[in-house]
């Protein structure tokens, strides 16, 4: 898809612009908001960013930011309170204000089941070729952006996924890490979906670059087209690593955060 005109966006996201008050403004964080840095640690949502943000928060009925990191990390790296918060997919929600996530109840039992599994690993084996494990808890992921042999350390993480299968644990891929769920079925588009009836929104905006924001664009898409939502529009982030679904897909098509940011402000 080519990249929408400005009269193009202006008509897509001119439902939520009339009626704020009924309208969700949702976004990935790390190469949404936040640009994709060599150091997860040091990722890290500009200033003028999170200033967009805080003003959406004061004018629409909810904003909030669904992440692959802890529902309470990604928070740290937005900065701000007052959204609301789905980390590790969808597995944790965190409301605004609140100090501590609610866990998905589908994980009841099954919490430590991808940690287990993680901790029987080779863990010097899996340093060497550069495959770096992340707990967090329900969810394990397995990173190798950075590793001296990409293709190596890729193979190796496809080592890892068959053992979960065999498990009962579901692999999910993302831009350069694989992670290890403990069930299927949660993920980006039912925690949106959540967000959404809770607000009783009846609009809304969601921005995303990687495969896991695929499930979010096809859970606005189903609840619009159901009658749940009037108006949903999806905006795809492109990039070298992103895959491709995500134009193909996206209502709106944006090169990077900072182009991504523009149509935040336009929906100011």
């Amino acid at each position: 898809m080519e990249p929408a005109t400005a009269s193009q966006l202006a008509e897509l996201i001119a439902p939520l612009r009339e009626r704020p008050e009924a309208s969700a403004v949702l976004s990935d964080v790390d190469g949404t908001l936040a640009p994709i840095v060599q150091d997860p640690g040091a990722a890290a949502v500009p200033d003028d960013a999170r200033e967009v943000l805080a003003a959406l928060a004061e004018r629409y009925g909810l904003v909030g930011c669904l992440s692959g990191r802890g529902a309470l990390e990604a928070r740290r790296i937005v900065g701000l309170s007052e959204l609301a918060y789905a980390g590790n997919h969808g597995f944790e929600l965190l409301a605004p204000g609140e100090d501590a996530p609610a866990l998905d109840s589908s994980v009841q039992g099954r919490e430590g089941l991808a940690q287990e599994f993680a901790k029987g690993l080779d863990a010097a084996g899996l340093a060497e070729v550069g495959v770096r494990r992340e707990d967090k808890g329900p969810i394990q992921a397995f990173h190798w952006r950075g590793a001296t042999d990409e293709a190596a350390a890729r193979t190796r993480a496809e080592q890892i996924a068959e053992l979960a299968k065999a498990q009962g644990l579901v692999p999910r891929w993302g831009r350069m890490v694989l992670e290890v769920r403990p069930v299927a079925g949660v993920d980006k588009g039912s925690a949106a979906v959540r967000l959404l009836e809770e607000a009783s929104a009846r609009n809304a905006f969601y921005g995303g670059d990687d495969v896991t924001d695929l499930d979010a664009f096809r859970a606005l898409g189903s609840m619009r087209g159901s009658g749940l939502l009037d108006a949903a529009v999806c905006v795809g982030i492109q990039s070298d690593e992103g895959p491709a679904e995500i134009s193909e897909r996206a209502d709106v098509v944006v090169v990077g955060p900072h182009e991504y940011l523009e149509v935040l402000r336009a929906l100011l």
